[in-house]
């Protein structure tokens, strides 16, 4: 073996070494924030946020998919590093892009699959969420819609819909100022 050669070898282990922890250290959040195409487009653009993948969950439906996911919400799975974000920060995050005080789903996505939830994967988080939650409600002055759920299966969507807004701009945003998302979420969250 050359010098050059174990050179490379000893250079590129001591980066899988360190790459390891790093990865190791993240961990993963789901929400549901009515349409997965505009949770995830908001929250990935979140400072520590690693990574988003849309699906679907807190149903009992093995395998929804777009078509047939009655019981399940529209959801997001969040990979985040804690080094740079904490998981309330994370929670807190996640209810300024969305209106947290409307039961019956988020802007003009009505019915129980946009309905709003941060769930849960341990007391600790519970505990956590819950307190944000009451922040929320504090500072908007009246209850907070969104639920906090124990977290269950998360079931990724089909290929089409993840990065949905990255790889089809034009129809997303369509969507997105017909649905009148924007001009919804300041009137909820300006000044607060």
């Amino acid at each position: 073996m050359t010098f050059r050669t174990l050179a490379a070898a000893s250079a590129f282990a001591l980066i899988a070494v360190q790459a390891a922890p790093a990865a190791a250290a993240l961990k993963t959040a789901v929400f549901a924030g009515g349409c997965f195409w505009s949770a995830e487009h908001d929250i990935a653009h979140t400072a520590g946020v690693a990574k988003v993948v849309v699906g679907y969950s807190g149903g009992t439906r093995r395998n929804p998919t777009y078509g047939d996911h009655a019981g399940h919400l529209e959801s997001i799975r969040v990979t985040y590093d804690p080094a740079k974000i904490s998981y309330p920060q994370l929670v807190s995050a996640f209810f300024h892009h969305i209106d947290p005080t409307d039961a019956d789903g988020q802007i003009c996505d009505k019915g129980p699959s946009y309905r709003t939830a941060v769930f849960t994967a341990s007391a600790q988080e519970q505990a956590q969420a819950e307190a944000v939650k009451a922040k929320v409600a504090k500072a908007l002055g009246q209850p907070v819609a969104t639920k906090v759920l124990p977290a269950g299966t998360f079931w990724p969507a089909e290929a089409y819909h993840q990065d949905y807004a990255e790889k089809n701009p034009v129809s997303y945003n369509a969507y997105r100022i017909g649905c009148g998302r924007d001009a919804r979420l300041k009137a909820v969250w300006q000044g607060r």
